[in-house]
């Protein structure tokens, strides 16, 4: 689960990071009484709110000024009139689709005029089975740049879970990027903040790129990003509550609500899997065959090994909601799932929802053969309904009826 900036930032203050002052606004009226509380004589940020990074240098669709998602706004004006215009148009960045995203929030932040800009996270590092503190002082909008043209400038501090990261791993770290001064300190704080908010709230990634050195010699956290585990927020309901619906992917959300591991993709035959490992396995196999066509698969699905009738069905119903799928491929290897729940699943989402494109339907293991005759039973009624002996000749087959 994804949270805006603002969220992120609040989490860190809370926590004790040294976060600039900021006004949440979803008008410009708002944002034009935001500039009076904070510009102090000077100016602020206007800051558009979505689930992508890169806001800064995207640009709004529509609009045929280049415009992004952060500007500087030296009135009560300007700031009232950027925010009108932000609020009207999606805002593309590298991580949205070209369509761009909708902005329904914003953020007006004091002005925190940045000297030098670093980059700190915190994630878990398989490799070491530890949580690590990346930090660079090469931070800043191109840091995916550093990762891959000059990673040495990226160091890794691995710290115990159970303790957390320590103060003198923080304050070492600090002086290993170049910080002098009471900016030690300062710069220790927010790193501890960071660590303590991705362990103690069960975080995945635990961002603030940029954390900043200001004009005026202050160590602060210009922008912040936190993921965290949908598996853990039952235990968190401080961050559930801070979910957004309205940017979440609506296809993946009912799915979620219908405890399917659903994940939306742009090709076109479609996916219905029991296991994460065989899902991966059945897209591998519609890309190897289908990519000279232009086909691929549609979506990621893996409906689990306890899948009910009514979740099969409502997977169904999922999948043909998307316009561009052209055909499904079921792909059940029965273990703990009955292949004649799917099968049962298959038919009466045929005849209450209707196939309006070609289903190829692989089926193995438990009760099969009882699967095979339910469908069989049903085929006059669902003549889109094919079956394959094997996955190959699945793929082949859903391949050959979507071109």
């Amino acid at each position: 689960m994804k949270v805006h900036e603002y969220q992120a930032k609040e989490l860190l203050a809370a926590a004790g990071a040294n976060v600039p002052k900021h006004v949440v606004c979803k008008t410009p009226d708002e944002a034009a009484a935001a500039f009076d509380q904070l510009s102090n004589g000077g100016g602020v940020m206007v800051k558009a709110q979505i689930h992508a990074g890169g806001r800064g240098a995207g640009q709004l669709v529509g609009f045929a000024d280049k415009l992004g998602g952060v500007k500087f706004c030296s009135s009560k004006e300007k700031a009232r009139a950027i925010a009108e215009t932000m609020l009207k148009h999606p805002l593309k960045t590298l991580q949205t689709s070209p369509q761009g995203q909708p902005i329904r929030t914003l953020i007006v932040q004091a002005d925190a005029e940045p000297d030098k800009e670093f980059y700190v996270a915190v994630v878990f590092d398989r490799g070491v089975g530890l949580p690590v503190l990346m930090a660079s002082a090469a931070g800043g909008m191109d840091i995916e740049k550093v990762a891959h043209d000059t990673p040495e400038k990226i160091i890794k501090v691995p710290f115990s879970p159970e303790t957390g990261l320590l103060p003198f791993q923080a304050r070492r770290l600090a002086y290993e990027l170049g910080f002098t001064g009471d900016q030690v300190a300062k710069a220790e704080k927010i790193m501890l903040a960071l660590s303590k908010v991705y362990l103690e709230k069960d975080a995945t990634l635990a961002e603030v790129n940029p954390l900043a050195v200001t004009k005026s010699g202050d160590v602060v956290v210009l922008d912040a990003k936190f993921d965290f585990d949908d598996n853990a927020l039952f235990r968190h309901k401080d961050v559930a509550a801070l979910r957004d619906e309205s940017e979440e992917n609506p296809a993946e959300l009912r799915a979620g609500k219908a405890n399917l591991n659903f994940i939306q993709l742009d090709g076109t035959i479609a996916c219905l899997v029991n296991g994460a490992g065989l899902a991966m396995a059945t897209m591998d196999i519609i890309n190897y065959h289908g990519k000279a066509h232009g086909v691929g698969p549609a979506n990621f699905l893996d409906v689990g090994g306890s899948v009910t009738a009514a979740g099969a069905v409502e997977a169904f119903r999922i999948i043909l909601s998307d316009p561009k799928v052209k055909g499904i491929l079921v792909n059940v290897f029965g273990g703990i799932a009955s292949c004649a729940t799917i099968a049962d699943a298959l038919v009466k989402a045929g005849k209450e929802v209707g196939f309006k494109v070609p289903v190829v339907v692989r089926l193995e293991g438990n009760e099969v053969e009882k699967a095979r005759a339910i469908l069989a039973a049903a085929a006059a009624d669902l003549p889109t309904l094919k079956t394959a002996a094997d996955l190959t000749g699945a793929a082949k087959l859903i391949v050959e009826l979507s071109k």
